[in-house]
């Protein structure tokens, strides 16, 4: 009786699976296609957020430049923090501006600029904001990728910017 009770869902699971059918190899191409599709798909743009540190700290709580392996380059900023994001602006070699975040894996930033290339406080970031938020201020904003950033600690001179005369030395 013991070995009828052991056998008995052995049996039966046995049974039900000879009533299915068989699965074509062909649904494989599907995901293959699946996969592929994916590298060309076009990000959803991601906004910049200011105030992630909270109310006691700058919107912003970093200032960056770009640098470039080559003279004379831009460095695209993008709408989200992907290679293949439609490019929705450049900052010149040198320009100045406001590193807000930062991407998860740590390769973009999240910045705000002002097209002069200089810090500029009428993009109001540079004081503290009492929520986090979406940047929508009067500058514009968008994604760099952090090899090209270097980022600027207290109250270091800005590099010149490009397209900007370095000034006089002093004394004569």
């Amino acid at each position: 009786m013991r070995l009828l009770v052991l056998l008995l869902p052995t049996t039966l699971a046995l049974a039900l699976a000879a009533c299915g059918s068989s699965v074509s190899d062909s649904n494989g191409s599907a995901d293959q296609n699946l996969a592929n599709a994916s590298d060309t798909l076009t990000p959803v743009p991601i906004p910049v957020r200011v105030g992630e540190l909270g109310p006691n700290f700058q919107a912003c709580n970093a200032d960056g430049a770009a640098r470039h392996p080559e003279d004379g380059q831009s460095l695209p900023v993008r709408s989200a923090p992907f290679d293949n994001a439609p490019r929705t602006g450049a900052v010149a070699a040198n320009a100045r501006f406001f590193v807000c975040n930062r991407s998860l894996d740590e390769k973009w930033f999240g910045i705000v600029y002002d097209r002069s290339g200089a810090l500029a406080p009428a993009c109001g970031v540079s004081e503290p904001a009492d929520t986090r938020h979406d940047y929508a201020g009067p500058c514009q904003s968008g994604w760099v990728q952090s090899a090209y950033v270097k980022l600027i600690a207290g109250d270091d001179q800005p590099p010149p910017v490009a397209n900007q005369a370095a000034p006089a030395p002093a004394g004569g």
